[in-house]
């Protein structure tokens, strides 16, 4: 009985892990991008499933009949052909890839990135700028910014548009899907969202130095009426993302806290787009004055 116990108490973290993955990640998806994602993967899965456990278990029942001590196998030494056995051993696999190769082609399209989401309510504009080693969040509508926090309205398309001040790098919430790259001096898009209220984990898929481990953020969807709570809130508030906090925001940090700008210039996406991140002449030392509501 001890033993028992002992074994069972083993079992307890492996477990718990199990039981926290299962809300987690791409198989938690929390919007329309993701759940489609999820049953793309599983349909894929299930195509593949279908050569492979019968490609096992047939290679297993072959070794079976054929063993030496197999009386009623028959045995050809001169056997070299079958067109039966061509015809399945290579129509199968031709099937199977023209199945992936049509649910790859159907969703290539359907999840195009930049392609608009089918929604009655109007989208909200955030851009995206990966950093040494942190994500600035640029809200051009409501005239404020963030940083390793992005707050978004749960039920809503969320625009993105991206670039990076540095190197190449990869935005990735996982649970609403679709990977992307960040790159200097060019902007790329896309639509995302949340259809239920909680906080997800957002990171960095693409190796970018010293502090790439820190690169991380997190995500919280409120209802739309405190999400414009939230923004109206933080609007003329705290500190202001002009040429001057841009400089000091952009200089290598990792593991940095959520921050809230209460005002920003706003070119300041396009003069980094342009400058491909350098401190842009026309904002540096060009304070913004903090707006009211």
């Amino acid at each position: 009985m001890a033993n028992l116990r002992y074994h069972a108490r083993l079992l307890v973290p492996p477990l718990a892990l199990l039981a926290a993955a299962c809300n987690r990640g791409i198989l938690d998806p929390v919007g329309p991008v993701g759940a489609q994602e999820k049953q793309i993967l599983i349909n894929s899965t299930a195509i593949m499933l279908a050569i492979i456990i019968p490609t096992m278990i047939a290679t297993v029942a072959f070794a079976w009949w054929f063993r030496r001590g197999n009386k009623k196998a028959t045995y050809r030494p001169d056997w070299e052909y079958s067109g039966a056995i061509e015809m399945v051993v290579w129509a199968i696999p031709a099937l199977t890839i023209l199945l992936l190769g049509g649910i790859t082609w159907i969703a290539s399209h359907d999840l195009d990135p930049a392609k608009p989401l089918k929604s009655n309510v109007a989208p909200l504009k955030v851009e995206v700028v990966s950093l040494d080693w942190k994500w600035l969040f640029i809200y051009p509508d409501q005239g404020i910014a963030t940083v390793n926090q992005l707050v978004i309205p749960a039920g809503t398309p969320i625009e993105f548009r991206l670039t990076s001040a540095t190197v190449w790098n990869s935005f990735f919430v996982p649970q609403m899907g679709t990977m992307i790259y960040t790159m200097p001096r060019m902007t790329t898009r896309l639509t995302l969202q949340a259809d239920r209220q909680g906080e997800f984990n957002g990171l960095s898929s693409h190796f970018s130095g010293e502090g790439f481990p820190g690169m991380q953020f997190k995500v919280q969807a409120l209802p739309v009426d405190q999400f414009a709570m939230w923004a109206q809130g933080a609007r003329g508030q705290g500190l202001v993302l002009d040429g001057r906090g841009y400089a000091e925001l952009a200089k290598p940090t990792s593991y940095v806290k959520p921050i809230t700008y209460g005002a920003i210039d706003p070119g300041l996406f396009d003069a980094i787009v342009a400058t491909g991140g350098a401190q842009a002449p026309a904002l540096h030392n060009q304070p913004v004055s903090a707006r009211g509501s």
